[in-house]
This record gives structure tokens, sequence and C-alpha cells, in this order.
């Protein structure tokens, strides 16, 4: 088994034509010496494992029996991978499947699967990962696959949390997004700290994304990847960005920007998230802000004659405050310590962004 192992989470990746427009560029641009490509079949109902059986005969497929979203389907794929190797054995009766032990890689690559990785995306965040061993996450740069100018909306280059845990990156702020110029890459060997990498493109220690717990499965989809950086700063990791790496992610491939179910998991799960990682007396503070913000927001939506959006931000609080009280027990967040909870800035951005007019990441003087 190679160091690193690639997993692509698949549903009806073959219905919407994901597959062939995307996986070529993985497989083509990832060394079998460096990494294995697996794509995690998340209980597709389309064509997509005759494609990846007749189309992509190296990559490693592995079925899961059912669509368990975004966060648990990779969690599924990881606990795999770490464990067993799960091979496809052709046979006139049909697929028959073998399962042999395998070492587990040292690295996992969560790529999303509509992706497109460029020639040498791998070596410099490998590079990266082993100099630096107390970095835990990292992502590439990531750029907007059709626009390829721009920086792309989920990641950018990099992630951080204002002082109510709204989250921006560097390249994109709110619905403001930058042009790549080049202004924030750096010299090979170096990479930007930040607070998470984006589950776009995610690769991760898998020892430690088994310590902290992987993907909180109950997100099923949406800030999943926020949280699980954030938890890993609490054991006292560092996250980064290595911009020598690029990829471009088309986006909203699952859920476009607009969607009312992609409103209402953005917001419910970013008030788990704060429950879940801020000292108690500090949620409790920052709650009633947020609720008054997101109030706004949904005033907003109103105003502009979206009301199933504007339903899905009170469905969001309400579903919040249902998962804290029967989801979740104190005994599982106890045993983190508070070392690098955060590289979270001690400004509002919504105060910055709405009210100075600064919208990209670099007037913001840090």
């Amino acid at each position: 088994m190679s160091k690193t192992a690639v997993i692509i989470l698949n549903w009806n990746g073959e219905q919407k034509g994901l597959l062939r427009r995307y996986l070529p560029s993985v497989v083509k641009n990832t060394p079998e010496e460096l990494a294995e490509v697996v794509v995690a079949d998340n209980g597709s109902t389309d064509k997509s494992l005759k494609l990846l059986g007749d189309e992509f005969p190296s990559v490693k497929v592995i079925k899961l029996d059912k669509n368990f979203g975004f966060a648990e389907g990779y969690n599924q794929a990881i606990d795999i991978i770490t464990v067993l190797k799960q091979e496809e054995r052709r046979s006139p009766t049909g697929n028959v499947f073998e399962v042999h032990r395998m070492d587990s890689p040292d690295y996992a690559i969560l790529l999303n699967d509509d992706v497109k990785v460029t020639e040498g995306w791998l070596e410099p965040m490998i590079r990266y990962m082993d100099s630096h061993p107390n970095c835990a996450a990292l992502q590439p740069k990531i750029l907007k696959d059709g626009d390829e100018k721009m920086f792309e909306y989920a990641g950018a280059c990099g992630g951080y949390l204002d002082n109510l845990c709204f989250p921006y990156c560097r390249g994109r702020i709110f619905d403001t997004v930058e042009e790549d110029t080049g202004q924030y890459d750096l010299p090979d060997g170096q990479a930007w700290p930040v607070m998470w990498a984006s589950g776009a493109c995610l690769m991760i220690r898998t020892e430690l994304y088994m310590k902290a717990g992987g993907l909180d499965r109950r997100f099923y989809a949406h800030m999943e990847e926020i949280d699980l950086c954030w938890r890993l700063r609490r054991m006292g990791y560092d996250i980064a960005c290595v911009t020598q790496s690029k990829v471009y992610h088309l986006g909203g491939a699952s859920l476009p920007q607009g969607n009312p179910k992609k409103t209402k998991l953005n917001f419910r799960n970013s008030i788990v998230m704060m429950w879940k990682n801020l000292p108690s007396d500090r949620y409790r503070h920052l709650i009633r802000r947020r609720k008054l913000l997101d109030g706004v927001a949904a005033a907003n939506f109103l105003r502009r004659g979206e009301f199933r959006n504007f339903k899905a931000v009170y469905d969001a609080h309400r579903e919040a405050e249902q998962m804290i009280e029967s989801q979740y027990t104190v005994g599982e967040l106890v045993g983190f310590g508070t070392a690098k909870s955060f590289l979270q800035q001690q400004f509002s951005i919504v105060w910055k962004y709405y009210k100075k007019g600064i919208k990209k990441y670099s007037d913001l003087g840090l």
C-alpha cells in the first residue's frame, strides 16, 4: 500500500457525469509509487460501479451499502482502508470480493468527486507533511473549475473563523471571490497556517483522523471539515494551506449555492460546531449574537422572496438545539486540550465586509 490514499466519495457520479469528467485527471496525475486512488461508492443507484470496473481498472473500489452522506461516507471508507484491503475479482457468476490485511496509509486525501487535479499536485503536500510532523491536515490552493483564474468558494487558500465563528477564506470572503494573481503564493516548503482546510481536498494523517473521531456523521454534510480541523487544533496540531499544489473544484455538484437544504445544513452545523468546541460560557455569550445576525440573514432572504431559505434558517436553529440536547453527551466532548484552539481573528468579518466594505483578505491588514 502506498503511504497516501486518495479517496473519492462517489454517489451516482456516472449519471451526473462527474466520474468521466474528473476521475481521469486524478488517475493520470497520481503516481502509483506516491498514492493509491480509491473510490468509495456511497450506495449509488446508477451505473457507477460498472463504469469504474470497465474504464478505471486501476482504481480500487469500496462499496458502501447505502448513502451515508459526506461525513459518514468518508468515515466508513477510512475505517476500511486503515484495516482492510478490498479488491474486486470478476467471475462468470458475478462479482466476488476477497478481503486481505493491509498496512494503513500514513495519509488520506479526501477528494471531492468534482475536483480536477494538476500534474505534480501531490508532491508538495506530501513533502510538507513529511517535514512538519505537527501538521495534522492541509489543503492545496483551490481554484474554480471553469473559471481557472478565480479562487473557488469552498476553501480558496485556506480558511479562518472570525470572533463569532463565521468562516471565511484567504481569497474569499462571503460571496466575494478573488482572482488568483499569485498574491498568496509561497515558496516551496512554506505554507500558510490556517484554522481549517477545505473538505474539497483535505489531506490528513489517518492516525489523527481516527484519534479525533473523524468527521461528525451527525452533520451529514457541510461544516464538518471545519469542525474536524477545530478538534485537531484543540489537540495541539497545526492546519496548513500548501500553495505550491493546486486543484480545480467545480463546487455545488451535490447541493448548489442557494439551495434551502444547503442553507439549513450550513446554519445548523455552524451552531452545533460552536457548542462542541467553545467553552460553555463563551458559547452562551456568542450564541445570542449569532442568533441576532442569523435573524438578519433570514430577513434578507425574506426580503428577496426566498421563502424556503428564510424558513431554512429558523429550521436550522431549531434542529441545532434538538441535536445538542439529544445527540451529544458531555463525555464525548471531554479529553481535548485547549492549546491552539483556533486561529480565530478577534474581529467581526460581518462588520468588516458589510460596514467597512472590505472584500479581500489582503485588505484586512493581517
